[in-house]
């Protein structure tokens, strides 16, 4: 798993998710699998389900919309038959791609929310700071990545 798929899977189970990462599904007769999915949290108390699909590709719009096309309708086949397999099939799924680079009227890509990585790593640190100084209320250790941008953001006692 890349930084951006750790980063992104400690930020929803910190927010109250079950969290799966780079699951392996549909396998082959053969020997290998369809695809792998590579963040999948559901919120038990919102009943929110999200897929996320981070890339830092550098392929073009075109190449990048066959590409995710194919990851989405992946998800949406197997999530509820080998993910989480208990949730009703009729459960919205959220489908969000990460990418570099955010174009100014690009919106979606293969039908899913579009965020470039700077901008998913606003709304993470966004919610750190309003968490506040590590001194009054640490995020748990099991989230190096989200406590070292609490640290950065807010300081351990004061601000830096």
């Amino acid at each position: 798993m890349n930084h951006l798929e750790n980063l992104i899977a400690e930020y929803y189970d910190w927010k109250g998710y079950l969290v799966k990462r780079n699951i392996k599904v549909g396998r082959r007769t053969k020997g290998g699998w369809e695809m792998e999915l590579d963040v999948v949290a559901f919120n038990p108390h919102t009943a929110h389900l999200i897929h996320l699909e981070p890339s830092l590709d550098a392929f073009k719009w075109s190449e990048r919309e066959r590409r995710f096309s194919k990851k989405f309708e992946k998800a949406k086949q197997y999530i509820f038959k080998e993910v989480f397999t208990w949730l009703d099939k009729k459960t919205p799924v959220e489908h969000l791609a990460i990418v570099s680079s955010h174009p100014k009227g690009r919106d979606k890509l293969a039908g899913a929310k579009l965020y470039s990585v700077d901008e998913f790593v606003s709304v993470v640190r966004r919610e750190i700071v309003k968490h506040g100084k590590m001194l009054k209320s640490a995020i748990p250790e099991q989230y190096p990545l989200l406590r070292t941008m609490q640290l950065s953001h807010c300081g351990y006692n004061r601000a830096i």
